[in-house]
């Protein structure tokens, strides 16, 4: 696990409440949107990769899915996820503390019906990096199962929390996951941060080919 980059994660998370996170979405509505495009059923795995405290895990919980993982390299972020949620929704979730450019845990998934990434990939900056994320979607994602990435766009900030990124349109992503993917929907779409400012995104939905 990269050391650094848990520090740096885990700083963030206990310097700040939930709400005041630059990326907290009291609602997670793009997100959902994409969800409810992809044909499932309730008690399929659906892996938030980087949940951190993310109310996306908290409308899985909500709506009845029975096989959520949530995933990030801090732990403090998913302790303040579960503490959120309360001890009785919490173990409906499964929960992994992992690094998805040295992934151990989420390697050892299978057939996850949906990967749901929303502002992980844009801050691998290294193609060794690219690879191994690349590599575990494509070890535990099954056949016609969904990926929904977002990023920040090409308009979009170049700096997360003192990070550089990548930036993304759909084409990019698309070239990224390679011909084993379809490419379903994608939008634009700008986030307001706590402070006002917006953030541009771009929002993907990917299909796996069932061949």
């Amino acid at each position: 696990m990269n050391d650094s980059m848990k520090e740096h994660w885990n700083e963030i998370y206990e310097a700040l409440d939930v709400d005041e996170l630059t990326w907290y979405e009291e609602i997670p509505a793009p997100s959902i949107k994409l969800l409810s495009r992809c044909k499932i059923n309730k008690d399929e795995p659906v892996l938030d990769v980087g949940a951190g405290a993310s109310t996306f895990v908290d409308y899985l919980v909500d709506q009845g899915f029975s096989n959520i993982i949530a995933a990030d390299i801090s732990e403090i972020a998913l302790g303040k996820l579960k503490e959120r949620l309360g001890n009785e929704k919490a173990r409906t979730v499964k929960w992994i503390v992992d690094d998805i450019t040295q992934p151990v845990h989420i390697r050892n998934l299978k057939d996850v019906a949906v990967w749901h990434d929303r502002a992980v990939l844009h801050f691998l900056l290294e193609k060794r990096q690219q690879d191994m994320y690349l590599s575990t979607l494509k070890k535990v994602i099954k056949k016609g199962g969904y990926v929904i990435i977002a990023a920040f766009s090409l308009k979009g900030a170049k700096k997360c929390t003192g990070l550089d990124v990548k930036n993304y349109d759909p084409n990019m992503l698309a070239e990224f996951l390679g011909e084993d993917f379809s490419l379903l929907e994608y939008f634009d779409y700008t986030y307001h941060m706590p402070s006002g400012q917006p953030r541009p995104y771009v929002y993907t939905l990917f299909q796996r080919n069932q061949l």
